[in-house]
């Protein structure tokens, strides 16, 4: 199968977690519930809305850039949920600070692109599963790109900057946290 593919010069999936390579955040950790103060404010939640941080290390030395992603899995659209999508983050970055999410707070790095979630606008929108729904998951990932920038603004979608990301991914670092509403 693999000679197929090289034939056909299509390119496999690279190994998503490299070793080595972590992501932790000190107001999150895993498998735990996320802070009222990173939730949304709306659609009847009435948290903060406050991007976490997030420290990573033991990025593959090729690192050319970074993105950061957040996805709840859980969501009931049929396809998940985006909420957080930055990229372009250069490859000497190694944190990001609490509320970097808000792009006119100014805390991402120069450079760094915070494009449309399924909020419908760019930057963090923090959990906010429906009323009476099991806790979600939120998966919190950096990625490790071979390119210094995606050629991607603010008006891409998530899908457009996963598509690019899995095809530029050297690697990832990743935790999972919880929300649930009553």
């Amino acid at each position: 199968m693999r000679s197929l593919i090289a034939t056909l010069g299509l390119a496999l999936p690279l190994a998503t977690h490299a070793a080595g390579f972590t992501l932790e955040s000190a107001e999150l950790k895993p498998g735990k519930p996320v802070p009222e103060q990173h939730v949304f404010k709306g659609f009847g939640c009435e948290g903060g809305n406050v991007s976490p941080s997030l420290a990573w290390k033991g990025a593959p030395k090729e690192t050319r850039s970074f993105a950061v992603t957040v996805y709840d899995p859980d969501a009931p659209t049929g396809s998940g949920w985006w909420h957080w999508v930055v990229f372009n983050l250069p490859a000497d970055t190694t944190a990001l600070a609490a509320g970097a999410g808000d792009a006119a707070a100014g805390k991402a790095p120069k450079g760094a692109v915070q494009s449309r979630t399924d909020f419908g606008r760019p930057g963090w929108g923090g959990p906010c599963p429906p009323k009476g729904d099991k806790p979600h998951r939120y998966v919190f990932t950096v990625h490790a790109l071979k390119v210094d920038k995606l050629d991607l603004d603010e008006n891409a979608t998530a899908a457009l900057v996963g598509f690019m990301l899995n095809a530029n991914r050297l690697g990832t670092a990743s935790f999972t946290a919880t929300y649930g509403r009553k």
